[in-house]
């Protein structure tokens, strides 16, 4: 009995161990073709494989499939305030900001904007 509970936990942190070398490793890679052509780097990082493997664990994980259409579906709406930093960054370094305040700025009104669509999504659904 301890033997199969130990192999259970086992087994457990090994999939979550998996799931966050994965996360990394995307980023890495990411970071890495970015330093060779932005464009590139850009494409990678906007095609939604995180969220796409979040749905598939999620799925793996409960098998229940309406709380994975729920997901991404929140996903969708939640994607929309994380483009004002994409928006806003550029401008702040063309208005001459330096990197790190023009994106704790950048940030600072993403962070806002999240707070705004949260409120719009609870009172309007």
């Amino acid at each position: 009995m301890g033997c199969v509970f130990l192999t259970k936990i086992g087994v457990v942190a090994i999939y979550y161990l998996l799931k966050v070398i994965i996360s990394a490793a995307l980023i890495v890679f990411i970071s890495e073709i970015s330093k060779r052509s932005s464009l590139v780097g850009a494409l990678t990082a906007s095609v939604p494989v995180i969220s796409v493997l979040a749905m598939v664990w999620l799925y793996k994980d409960t098998h229940n499939i309406t709380a994975v259409a729920s997901l991404a579906k929140e996903i969708f709406w939640l994607v929309l305030p994380s483009l004002s930093l994409f928006l806003t960054f550029p401008l702040l370094v063309q208005y001459r900001l330096k990197f790190y305040p023009a994106l704790s700025l950048s940030l600072v009104i993403m962070v806002g904007c999240y707070f705004i669509m949260i409120f719009l999504l609870r009172r309007f659904g």
